[in-house]
């Protein structure tokens, strides 16, 4: 099974930053886009930021435009999520997605989710 482990989560104070990491397994990611959604506890899902992994293709939800940078490295096959500037509403669990069809991730149906990572984000 294709595995995405998330990391780099935490307690940050208002306009701190953090970088998230998407770790695939093997090749993972190639050829594929890669993105991130968040869920408030008793919220939805939302979606936070892509990127296709062959090009320089990237998607941000109008909350994070100015404040998240997604990047990735092919030799560690990972995904980044750069956060600054944070904001409580920020807070949320973190989940990396992957999908071989763009506009699967997109729309919030990949094939692969990891575990998540969790943002807090104080006043």
């Amino acid at each position: 099974q294709v595995q995405l482990v998330e990391s780099g989560g935490g307690l940050v104070q208002a306009g701190g930053s953090l970088r998230l990491s998407c770790a695939g397994s093997g090749n993972t990611f190639s050829a594929t886009a890669v993105g991130w959604f968040r869920q408030a506890p008793g919220k939805d899902r939302n979606f936070v930021a892509a990127i296709t992994w062959s090009g320089d293709t990237t998607y941000y939800a109008d909350s994070v435009k100015g404040r998240a940078t997604i990047s990735r490295d092919s030799a560690k096959n990972t995904v980044y999520l750069q956060m600054d500037n944070l904001k409580p509403a920020d807070t949320a669990v973190y989940y990396c997605a992957a999908d071989n069809l763009e506009a699967k991730l997109r729309i919030g149906v990949p094939s692969y989710w990891g575990q998540g990572t969790q943002v807090s984000v104080s006043s």
